[in-house]
């Protein structure tokens, strides 16, 4: 067993002779830091786990209630899932020696940046949460050429078949596949699902596939430059830039899923590609190819291929695997990398090799590691057989293995394509009452199609605590969120560092201003370089963590209810002109009423007229105990609180 032999290195580490410092919050619940000896330290959390029962994980279990007996398959535990969505990298990073910086190298100590070993240490934190699943961000091994920051971008994978050694802790004498080992196992004896992030679209510039396979990477002539952010000349790498006209040609045709003779990129852009070079060497940390005719190649990097009108620079540290291998379509756009033109996608052009190579990621990593599920990064945009060859791959090992897509939309398709969950649309209308109401009531009228993360924030987004100004109003905001979270058909989402107000972003991928992007240069964002968060005073504010517990545990307590999918299922009562949210949620006999305050600066009261018989209710979250008179509710709510009662 991989964590006993965890145990057992470090038994075997010499006694710390510097002070080494930890969050109490990691393991006392309170703010502050202390001082520990680190081997016992590790050592003692790690038996404790050894020494538990093994917990069953969600889709194991046997439901009390007796009602919807569970083993449940094809991944659909995903929908009971409440998920810590952990950068193993960030989240457990820590200033363990005090010296007010984060050290990158650490000789003959454990790491400051965020290690498995760590991540272990974590894990009954985030069980003590209510969250019952991790998912990691990509754990894989990071490429070089063009990366951002001090230690690269998580997407930008080197080879998706080794492990990122930085999650290792190399004064423990383990591999870093021994240490991630442990990693799962400890999270299943704790009653943790385990779901990694992939990417399977692009791969780093310096990908170690390049040397060996050439074939499967796009080139082009090395003395092409890229062009800058803004720029309109079409001698210069980059989206592919098309008129007006085409532009749309273009968005009517992928409008109507007319996929035949999409326009092409003009014959000056589709000049800078060449053939596969016979030969690649690896100059100044960058793959250079020579064709057969002589002509010097670099890699390209990859951009935002949709829609095709957008300006973005390419990627320094991305590059798109050539999924097909028509030699009429040796470029990459839109047509070739995401709405396949339907003369290039046909069988005999599957780049075969290439798809076996990814097919088999999935099934290694649950040989190597019993993972449970994994995050598909753009899994919308990749071919719809390889992606039923990968879930069918999976599945043939583990009938029970979960696939969640980062796709915005909920709909039947990512179902029909064997998904579980979606990321969904909420963290980017929460922070807007009008829009949430209005996708709640859509819930409400039409059902779920497919689960959904209830969440306001992810890696790419701003930070819920960052919201309204932040402080105090942007935790008001990430409690409302969280009480919301906990009632709906949906996934609640922890996204590490929601829950003690972190106000930095990962990345700034998505919803930023120009300003934000100005204010949050793209060097010193953790996706790219070292960062911790604020474990011990929790920037300044009172952690959300035995709130999200209380919701957490009360949505076990009704999830026959709560995790109800149909329509019918939700009332929406609230119109969204109110900053009170109030909606039902009812199956069979049991009826449940949510009233919620996105006011973040100031009180709401609010008299909801009841058909009951009862002449008290209690809040469920917070114990309090409420009249109802003349069959009126009267609630009233500070900043940011939510409450929930039983009116059946």
């Amino acid at each position: 067993m991989s964590l006993e032999k965890l145990r057992a290195a470090l038994r075997s580490l010499k006694r710390y002779e510097q002070p080494y410092y930890v969050p109490t919050l990691w393991h006392k619940g309170t703010l502050g830091i202390e001082a520990v000896e680190p081997a016992r330290y590790y050592l003692s959390i790690i038996e404790s786990i050894l020494d538990m029962p093994k917990a069953a994980c969600i889709g194991e279990e046997t439901n009390n209630t007796g009602s919807n007996a569970e083993h449940l398959s094809r991944g659909e535990w995903s929908r009971l899932a409440v998920v810590y969505n952990l950068f193993v990298r960030t989240a457990t990073a820590f200033d363990h020696n005090q010296n007010r910086q984060l050290d990158l190298e650490t000789p003959n100590t454990l790491r400051e940046t965020g290690t498995f070993l760590k991540a272990i240490a974590l894990l009954p934190y985030i069980k003590n949460l209510g969250a019952n699943t991790v998912h990691l961000l990509p754990i894989t091994a990071i490429g070089s050429d063009g990366n951002k920051g001090n230690l690269g971008s998580p997407y930008a994978i080197k080879n998706p078949y080794k492990l990122d050694e930085r999650l290792s802790e190399p004064i423990l004498g383990l591999t870093v596949e021994e240490e991630f080992r442990a990693f799962v196992e400890a999270a299943h004896r704790l009653g943790i699902r385990v779901v990694v992030e992939f990417v399977f679209r692009t791969a780093a510039k310096d990908s170690d596939w390049i040397k060996e396979h050439p074939e499967w990477f796009y080139w082009i002539k090395s003395h092409i430059q890229d062009r800058p952010q803004g720029a309109f000349d079409e001698e210069r790498y980059g989206n592919p830039i098309f008129t007006a006209e085409e532009l749309s040609q273009i968005l009517e045709k992928v409008e109507r899923h007319d996929f035949h003779n999409l326009p092409e990129p003009h014959a000056v852009y589709r000049s800078f590609f060449t053939e596969v070079p016979q030969t690649v060497e690896l100059r100044d940390g960058r793959y250079i190819g020579r064709t057969k005719s002589g002509v010097e190649c670099r890699i390209p990097g990859a951009f935002a291929d949709w829609p095709p009108q957008d300006t973005q620079p390419p990627w320094n540290d991305v590059t798109y695997l050539k999924l097909y291998t028509h030699p009429h379509y040796n470029y990459i756009a839109y047509n070739t990398v995401r709405m396949y033109e339907a003369n290039l996608a046909k069988p005999e052009y599957i780049n075969q090799p290439l798809w076996e190579k990814i097919i088999g990621i999935i099934p290694y990593y649950q040989d190597a590691f019993d993972i449970d599920g994994v995050m598909i990064d753009m899994g919308h945009a990749l071919p719809t057989l390889l992606k039923q060859s990968m879930v069918a791959a999976a599945r043939e090992k583990n009938p029970n293995f979960a696939f969640w897509d980062e796709n915005f939309a909920a709909t039947a398709k990512s179902r029909i394509e064997g998904y579980n969950a979606v990321i969904g649309s909420m963290p980017f209308v929460a922070h807007e009452i009008r829009n949430l109401t209005k996708m709640l009531a859509e819930w409400a009228k039409d059902g779920v199609a497919i689960p959904s993360f209830a969440t306001a924030e992810s890696h790419n987004t701003p930070r819920a605590a960052a919201r309204f100004g932040g402080g105090a109003a942007g935790r008001a905001f990430s409690k409302f969120i969280f009480g919301l979270s906990a009632v709906l058909p949906a996934i609640p989402f922890i996204h590490n560092g929601a829950e003690i107000c972190e106000y930095y972003p990962i990345n700034t991928g998505l919803g930023f201003s120009s300003d934000e992007l100005q204010h949050f240069p793209s060097h010193r964002l953790p996706l790219f370089s070292a960062f911790a968060f604020d474990w011990e005073r929790a920037n300044e504010q009172v952690p959300l963590n035995d709130f999200i517990a209380k919701v957490m545990s009360v949505r076990q307590r009704y999830r026959d209810v709560l995790t109800n999918h149909s329509a019918g299922s939700m009332a929406v009562l609230s119109d969204g002109l109110s900053p009170v949210v109030v909606l039902t949620r009812q199956v069979g006999k049991t009826k449940l009423l949510y009233v919620g305050n996105a006011n973040v600066e100031a009180r709401e009261q609010i008299k909801i007229p009841l058909s009951t018989s009862r002449a008290v209710l209690e809040d469920l979250f917070s114990g309090k105990v409420l009249n109802v008179e003349a069959n009126l509710l009267s609630v009233e709510l500070a900043a940011g609180e939510s409450a929930l009662f039983e009116i059946s």
